[in-house]
């Protein structure tokens, strides 16, 4: 499997090393019309970087082998390369004009059946369908900083992509180590709707003196995001109980603000229904054919392990 990046930008770089530390050869392209000098200072940098962000993981002891590593990418400015490449990233900068240029160079190059993958985390899929040539090859993927660390990979496609594109995408990434998760054209994806929502309202807890910077970051890390670790949101409204969620979206609805907190009409449908989640058999998921007493075990050894890595971080 030929892989390349086009765009040796930060993005481009920790992909590239995700891919490294995997054990794939990487190809980092740099499409931009540049002078000899300054061609040379991008490409320094830009192992330089990929240097200096293995070197902290050896550090941490998560790597053995620096060079090792270094020795699967290239770092190139000769875009012939595409013509042999079966994934193809696009992580150049987030304009609509740098990503046409880009996909125009390389739909010039690369062969019909390349997937092309942007990594873009502001622009739709359906709005970049228009600039490649065989368009069901294509589909966002985005990757959440730092690539070469955190494993999730969010897959965004249109109505046209391939189910085969979506599967060899999918492969790829999972023999990379990493967890792709697939939805549809939707603004923010999965994880940046998601945490936008809670970074500003750790925002407005500040500017309202609700608590200190300070304890919400520390709420964050060891209640929020050692049970987010642990347990899917959705899982999560499941198994503390869906009346749990509504009725405290209501009162924060009353004190604090409707148009963030109120229900959405699935909860509320759920709730007329009685399907309360793990305690009635059914909500989001159905429990009715497994074992309760065998999944909350699972849910608690999840938990316990979760909290095992904090506390041997906070003990280092």
């Amino acid at each position: 499997m030929k892989i390349a990046i086009v765009g040796a930008g930060r993005m481009g770089r920790g992909i590239a090393l995700a891919f490294a530390l995997s054990g794939f050869d990487v190809t980092l392209v740099d499409l931009k019309a540049r002078s000899a000098q300054a061609w040379h200072k991008l490409r320094e940098e830009a192992v330089a970087e990929m240097d200096a962000s293995l070197a902290m993981l050896a550090e941490l002891g998560a790597l053995q082998d620096v060079p090792a590593v270094m020795r699967c990418i290239r770092v190139v400015s000769d875009a012939s390369v595409l013509a042999a490449c079966d994934v193809i990233f696009e992580a150049v900068p987030e304009t609509l004009e740098a990503k046409r240029d880009a996909f125009a160079r390389v739909c010039e190059l690369a062969a019909p059946q390349a997937i092309l993958a942007s990594t873009t985390s502001t622009i739709l899929v359906t709005d970049l369908v228009a600039l490649a040539t065989h368009p069901e090859r294509l589909l966002n993927a985005h990757w959440l900083n730092p690539a070469y660390v955190i494993p999730l990979v969010e897959l965004s496609t249109h109505a046209g992509t391939a189910q085969d594109v979506i599967r060899r995408l999918r492969k790829l990434l999972e023999d990379a180590g990493k967890v792709p998760v697939l939805c549809g054209p939707t603004p923010g994806y999965i994880v940046p709707r998601l945490q936008a929502l809670i970074m500003n309202e750790a925002a407005r807890m500040v500017e309202e003196g609700a608590a200190s910077m300070e304890d919400i970051d520390k709420a964050t890390r060891y209640g929020l995001g050692l049970r987010f670790a642990a347990i899917g949101v959705i899982e999560f409204i499941d198994y503390g109980g869906i009346d749990i969620l509504y009725y405290a979206g209501r009162y924060l609805a009353e004190r604090v603000s409707p148009e963030r907190y109120s229900a959405p009409e699935n909860v509320q449908r759920l709730m007329r229904e009685g399907h309360l989640g793990l305690k009635s058999g059914r909500g989001f998921y159905d429990y009715r054919d497994r074992d309760t007493r065998a999944y909350r075990k699972e849910v608690l050894a999840r938990t316990l392990a979760a909290l095992d890595i904090v506390k041997r971080r906070t003990d280092a």
